[in-house]
């Protein structure tokens, strides 16, 4: 999942990222409110964690904005103010959630994920197709009960697209979600990863699950999804993530 971390303090980033990043998240860093608009505009995320002191633009007023714009990209405030009015202020623009510093690593990414879970319609860490179950806090997919080993790449498409099921997504919101229009490849690229995730799920036995839209882009959809029960000897994949 990709996150906008909006930090002023290089030292704040710098810690928040790392945590983010342990538990699996993609961040993407700006310390301002004029380059958060941006980048909220520009881009689809999965949540944007802000402090409400910037340099520029006042943290209530870069969520009010982007709510005003339509952005749909849920907010989560990471402030040192602990007043009850800072709350409720930021409650009534549009933040989804607030967390206050110091914080527990482990707490802030179980809220960050729940909020995720929560913007996406869903109310428990695990998404499934058929036979397929990929579990949002660990980060592991099964087929049958049995661990699917995936490159990073190959989660984060898979990840996508359990998030948005039955919902066409363009090559462009791929590479979005993958690269965050950071040093981006070629977009044949996306071909290359959905033809590798589709064998290994196959193989796994949860069958046809990812479908081509000529023109448009995938849906992954599990509507009358036939699967085929796995060999024993693919039974034995571990999910890693690089």
């Amino acid at each position: 999942m990709r996150i906008l971390l909006v930090e002023p303090v290089a030292r704040k980033a710098q810690e928040t990222t790392w945590h983010m990043e342990k538990a699996g998240f993609t961040v993407d860093h700006v310390n301002t409110g004029h380059d958060a608009l941006g980048m909220l505009k520009a881009y689809n995320y999965d949540l944007a964690v802000m402090d409400m002191r910037l340099p520029d633009v006042d943290g209530y007023e870069v969520i009010r904005i982007s709510r005003a714009a339509r952005v749909p990209t849920p907010v989560m405030v990471l402030s040192e103010e602990r007043a009850a009015t800072a709350k409720v202020k930021a409650f009534s623009i549009g933040a989804d959630d607030y967390v206050t510093r110091p914080y527990e690593s482990m707490e802030l990414t179980a809220r960050m994920q729940a909020v995720i879970r929560r913007s996406k319609g869903y109310s428990e860490p695990t998404l499934r197709a058929g036979e397929l179950e990929l579990s949002l806090d660990s980060r592991e997919v099964t087929v049958h009960g049995q661990n699917v080993h995936l490159t990073g790449k190959e989660y984060m498409i898979l990840e996508l697209l359990l998030l948005r099921k039955g919902m066409v997504l363009t090559k462009d919101a791929f590479l979005n979600h993958l690269y965050g229009g950071m040093d981006e490849p070629e977009m044949k690229i996306i071909d290359v990863f959905i033809c590798k995730l589709r064998k290994k799920l196959q193989a796994a036995g949860a069958g046809q699950l990812i479908s081509t839209v000529w023109g448009q882009g995938y849906v992954l959809r599990d509507e009358g999804v036939q699967t085929a029960i796995p060999q024993p000897q693919q039974s034995t994949m571990h999910a890693t993530v690089f």
